[in-house]
């Protein structure tokens, strides 16, 4: 009998800046397709599977302010710029790793997206589509990281997995000091109060307060996701 994984419905938090791969802009089509195995392996396992992504790639609503684009404006144009990753990923998906997949919009959009119900999400992973939740929380001011947590807890996730390009959480940035230490395991006040910037300070609350816990992880080690939801030590937990 093959093993069973720990985690049986999990959030996987990307970046925009994942999605532009080794480029400065952009969308990049090898990380899609590496991203789409990535996540085929989670589901080929019985894992329900829902995914948040940032806009950075293409736009941060922090830098229309030096454009003169007031931060609730630019914070809009930053939830589009999330739809078009949902977008480009969900084609992905279902063209590379052949399994359905549902775009859920904070901000409505029916002829792309579907509007963001909750029952329904849960209803699609239920179903084993993977599903992608487009356009952060749909209000300004609050960032991907914290749509993510707040998805991960509307639909009940084990696990907000939150996807970096280091093995986890280390006391300083390891790629621009090699003395940073590693850690491996570490309570959310510990994280608040020490100012490792896990997630944001809201994200990191929500998680606290609803005691879900965050894995941060390599996701440019193939591999990372499946060994993670099944168990294995791979990154830094925050529980």
């Amino acid at each position: 009998m093959e093993e069973a994984p720990v985690y049986k419905r999990v959030l996987l938090k990307l970046s925009g800046e994942a999605f532009a791969g080794e480029q400065d802009f952009g969308i990049d089509p090898k990380f899609l397709e590496y991203i789409s195995l990535e996540i085929k392996s989670l589901v080929e396992v019985g894992v329900q599977t829902a995914i948040v992504i940032g806009g950075g790639n293409i736009f941060r609503g922090i830098e229309g302010l030096e454009i003169g684009i007031d931060r609730a404006t630019g914070d809009y144009m930053g939830m589009l710029a999330t739809v078009i990753n949902a977008l480009a990923l969900q084609s992905a998906i279902e063209r590379i790793a052949q399994i359905p997949t549902r775009v859920l919009s904070a901000i409505e959009m029916r002829q792309i997206a579907e509007p963001y119900i909750r029952r329904r999400a849960i209803r699609h992973l239920e179903k084993g589509r993977v599903v992608i939740f487009a356009a952060g929380t749909g209000n300004p001011f609050f960032s991907t990281d914290t749509a993510g947590a707040l998805r991960a807890i509307e639909i009940g996730a084990d696990l907000l997995i939150k996807a970096t390009k280091v093995d986890g959480i280390y006391t300083d940035d390891p790629l621009k000091n090699p003395n940073a230490e590693f850690i491996q395991e570490i309570a959310y006040l510990e994280a608040i109060n020490r100012g490792l910037r896990v997630m944001d300070y809201t994200a990191m609350t929500l998680c606290k307060e609803n005691k879900l816990p965050i894995l941060v992880l390599n996701i440019k080690k193939p591999g990372n996701l499946l060994r993670a939801v099944m168990g294995e030590r791979v990154g830094s937990l925050v529980r």
